[in-house]
């Protein structure tokens, strides 16, 4: 059964006659007889009834029909994809990111990709560490930014930098207008966290840790934006994400005192890298941006 054969039966399901279809197809009426001939001894049944000069498809044609449009829609589909693969100005990149990192990481990075390769298309997803992790190891994404960095020996890690944290407290509430704080004075808060498998959530149980006590989760949830909502409501305190620069805080925080307190995020790939041009390309960008920031006075 051969692809051309497929396109010349779709034509002819949508003529209904042989020499029109032969006409459009630029080829004899007897090669269109033959070739429909052998798709039907292939299926083993007749794909038309016949009526005078016209054809309607019957039961079989019909549902051969659809599987025939569905394959050729996937090969054209197919092709697409492996040339804009081929072509990085054009190609297609794939991209997993925590939910918070959507709201300036993952924005600011394809603002500025944007100027060198304006043809460059995005499919981006938003998730937990542990998912994002998950996807790039099993090839579903190309790169994958989250924090903090995972442990994984059959992964490469990018280290793009260090997200400040700070204590997300209620309106009223006693640690409220502190200038500081240390995560020891959260021992015996209630507290909203993420789920577990989620960076955040990873990065609050190791300081708590290292602390010196568990941290007492009365709600975890799989959203910072719900996290941030359940402080503002009095459900507890949160470690979160300061502000970024130029970014008005959604939830005022209050600085820790303590060393170390943040999260490293980084790019994640493969461990030779995305398999994609276009997605190395912009690896490769990535990597640029973030040794420009280290060295400004080099460039």
């Amino acid at each position: 059964m051969q692809l051309r054969e497929l396109e010349w039966f779709i034509t002819l399901t949508e003529t209904g006659n042989m020499t029109t279809t032969a006409d459009q197809l630029n080829i004899s009426q007897p090669t269109l007889s033959r070739a429909l001939a052998r798709l039907e001894r292939k299926l083993g049944v007749k794909l038309f009834d016949r009526s005078q000069n016209r054809l309607r498809l019957n039961k079989y044609g019909e549902i051969f029909r659809a599987h025939a449009v569905r394959a050729i829609d996937e090969i054209n589909q197919g092709e697409e994809r492996i040339a804009t693969l081929v072509d990085p100005d054009r190609g297609v990149v794939s991209l997993g990111f925590l939910h918070s990192f959507g709201g300036w990481l993952i924005p600011r990075l394809l603002d500025r990709y944007r100027a060198l390769a304006p043809r460059t298309s995005f499919e981006l997803c938003g998730g937990a560490s542990d998912a994002v992790v998950d996807d790039v190891r099993h090839g579903r994404i190309d790169i994958g930014f989250v924090a903090p960095q995972p442990t994984a020996d059959d992964l490469h890690w990018l280290p793009l930098g260090h997200e400040e944290l700070g204590l997300g407290v209620p309106p009223g509430h006693a640690f409220e207008g502190r200038g500081d704080i240390a995560v020891a004075d959260l021992m015996d808060e209630p507290m909203v966290a993420l789920k577990v498998g989620y960076g955040l959530r990873q990065v609050t149980d190791r300081l708590c840790r290292e602390a010196g006590f568990s941290p007492r989760i009365e709600t975890e949830v799989t959203e910072l934006s719900t996290l941030r909502a359940l402080v503002a409501a009095g459900m507890g305190v949160a470690i979160i994400p300061a502000a970024q620069p130029g970014h008005p805080p959604t939830t005022p925080t209050i600085p820790f005192r303590d060393h170390a307190v943040f999260r490293q995020y980084g790019a994640v790939t493969r461990t030779h890298g995305p398999s994609g041009r276009a997605a190395r390309r912009f690896l490769e960008f990535v990597a640029e941006q973030t040794e420009r920031q280290r060295h400004p006075t080099s460039r």
